[in-house]
């Protein structure tokens, strides 16, 4: 297994749209392993194949801390609400080093897909994994969270990330 580079805020593939996935084969698995091991040496809660540079609709995840289990991986996924409730709560973004700023997401939502092996994925989720869920599903879609943000926050955001020594490198 492989730990990849994860792509920075600015970087086109971060607003591209990833390609359903139709060939469950070796590749798929190996990038499955790599993702994994990359969201962990970053010490993420998941990360999408995109924030790779793979446009691929595939993400892992790690909210085992918090759910018992709640630790894999998920590929071509739909989610859907559970409920209007919503949370509103710290979220961040490997891409997006050190900042960190309260997004509004589902409380509960509902996600399906497959596996790497091509068979069905369902479950249902709330708290930190709903978050995470909906936020790696956008960025599969091409979305940061920093769209998710309410304008006066985005603006905070904006600033801080064009006054970080990250993206000034």
């Amino acid at each position: 297994m492989t730990i990849r580079a994860v792509r920075i805020f600015g970087d086109p593939v971060l607003r591209t749209r990833a390609e359903e996935v139709t060939e469950f084969d070796e590749t798929l698995a190996t990038l499955v392993d790599d993702m994994l091991d990359t969201m962990d040496d970053a010490d993420g809660v998941g990360l999408a194949a995109n924030q790779i540079g793979v446009t691929r609709r595939v993400f892992v995840y790690d909210c085992s801390h918090e759910v018992p289990g709640a630790r894999g991986h998920i590929i071509n996924p739909v989610w859907e609400p559970v409920g209007e409730e919503k949370q509103v709560g710290p979220e961040g973004c490997l891409s997006i080093p050190e900042i960190s700023k309260d997004t509004e997401r589902y409380q509960k939502v509902v996600v399906r897909g497959v596996d790497k092996q091509g068979e069905p994925i369902e479950f249902e989720c709330d708290g930190l994994l709903a978050r995470c869920v909906q936020h790696e599903t956008d960025h599969l879609d091409g979305v940061l969270f920093l769209q998710r943000l309410a304008p006066a926050l985005r603006k905070e955001a904006m600033a801080e990330i064009r006054n970080s020594e990250w993206f000034n490198a």
